[in-house]
């Protein structure tokens, strides 16, 4: 078997066998099939795609080329749920935690976040003592002890996926679905989990900009648990504005205390969106038979504060200071020099929101990182006062900003105003779900 005939083969519009995609991932992964060829091969299957059945053994390829968490001694259906990336999107730290308090099993290995979009990881780590680093015994102890962990995903899980990310970064292969969506699946089955649920991101803030794109990622992912017999749900969720109000870590983590404290009403667009996720995680873990018993239960541990609870034993098995998981301390997680409010540029409606660059914005202040190498200040962000298709009057603040380096407060303000427009009239209802996707 020699790479350049079966570069030639994709060129072609030619079905890969599983072994010919494994001989490609191992010889990658091991240096034998060197750069310049994998990137021929990933530009071939951006031009002609790939079969789901090719796009599964890419993906199982991927996933055995590392460490394969081992979950099975651990009780009930191990879930894991999955964001694309968005801003605002503080879903994980809220429907983890109520799952487990519905006798779910949460066992999910996160990711930093990287340029607009905010990582788990880095939430989490805004409240002090938390090690996300977990050796793999202790993370099993503690979704066993507690229903669930979050932790970071360790080193050696799924090399192929790092290598092959990186080459995709620099040849103009990233946005091909079949190689975005066993990039994904991958380190998900990789982790051990039974079954996954998928928020698949749409709109301006989001790495799939269309809802046709996201419907086609969303469906070869579920295609591919079918195949490699995992249970997988998508939900196709709209990011052209944040999902929550809170942009930033610890404001956002603020934001899942509220919630899980009763703060913030069924209705709200973050609250609607983690029931949803958390409905169809309760169904594949077999513990509600209809959708109406799931979202009962969720909605019971949320009110009763057994979801908070889980929280705060997490955050505290983790190494975390559990005390800051209540209204009477969390905002001493989100102290900053100064809180600015700022305005619209006009009175009317809200008519559009780029959530990139209202992510962004907050990204200038210190909330993210445009490379790996830098460093997040936890307190800085902002917090949305309006929503889209709001009407707002000049003298109303659109937004709060939390600052600490007030040299980056001009940048961020121009990358903030540049995110809005702004009419006399209402502007067209826009959903917040578009579409839930089965096996």
């Amino acid at each position: 078997m020699r790479m350049v005939d079966l570069i030639e083969k994709k060129v072609g519009g030619e079905i890969l066998s599983g072994d010919e995609i494994r001989y490609i991932v191992k010889g990658f992964t091991d240096g034998s099939i060197p750069d310049y060829q994998m990137a021929a091969f990933q530009m071939a299957v951006v031009f002609n795609g790939m079969t789901d059945r090719e796009t599964a053994d890419l993906t199982m390829a991927m996933m055995h080329s590392g460490d394969v968490v081992d979950l099975s001694d651990l009780r009930g259906v191990k879930v894991d749920k999955h964001s694309t990336g968005g801003v605002g999107d503080t879903t994980t730290l809220v429907i983890a935690p109520l799952v487990a308090a519905c006798g779910g099993t949460v066992a999910k290995m996160s990711g930093r976040g990287l340029g607009h979009t905010g990582g788990t990881l880095d939430k989490l780590e805004s409240i002090p003592g938390v090690c996300i680093e977990q050796p793999m015994a202790r993370f099993k102890e503690i979704v066993d002890e507690i229903g669930v962990a979050v932790i970071g995903q360790t080193g050696n899980l799924v090399p192929a996926d790092k290598k092959m990310y990186a080459l995709r970064d620099v040849t103009a292969t990233v946005r091909s679905i079949p190689l975005i969506a066993s990039s994904i699946m991958s380190k998900k089955l990789a982790a051990g989990t039974d079954a996954i649920v998928l928020d698949v991101k749409t709109g301006t803030g989001a790495f799939m900009q269309t809802v046709d794109e996201a419907e086609k990622l969303a469906h070869l992912m579920v295609s591919i648990g079918k195949l490699v017999g995992r249970e997988c749900v998508a939900v196709i969720t709209d990011m052209n504005q944040p999902l929550g109000l809170a942009v930033g870590n610890a404001l956002e983590v603020r934001e899942a205390v509220e919630l899980l404290s009763g703060k913030i009403p069924a209705g709200d667009p973050l609250y609607e969106v983690c029931m949803l996720l958390g409905v169809h995680m309760m169904r594949v873990s077999k513990l509600a038979k209809t959708e109406v018993e799931a979202r009962e239960k969720l909605e019971s541990a949320l009110h009763s504060g057994a979801g908070l609870e889980k929280l705060r034993r997490m955050i505290a098995a983790e190494g975390g200071d559990a005390s800051y998981i209540d209204l009477a301390r969390i905002d001493e997680l989100c102290r900053v020099n100064k809180k600015i409010n700022v305005y619209p540029e006009r009175a009317g409606y809200i008519s559009s929101m780029n959530a990139e660059r209202i992510g962004t914005a907050a990204q200038i202040l210190g909330a993210g990182r445009a490379t790996k190498e830098e460093s997040i200040d936890p307190a800085v962000g902002l917090v949305m006062k309006k929503r889209l298709g709001d009407f707002i009057r000049a003298d109303e603040p659109l937004c709060v900003m939390y600052v600490n380096d007030e040299s980056k407060l001009n940048a961020a303000l121009n990358m903030f105003h540049s995110a809005f427009e702004y009419s006399d009239a209402k502007p067209d209802y826009r959903p917040m779900v578009y579409d839930v996707v089965r096996a």
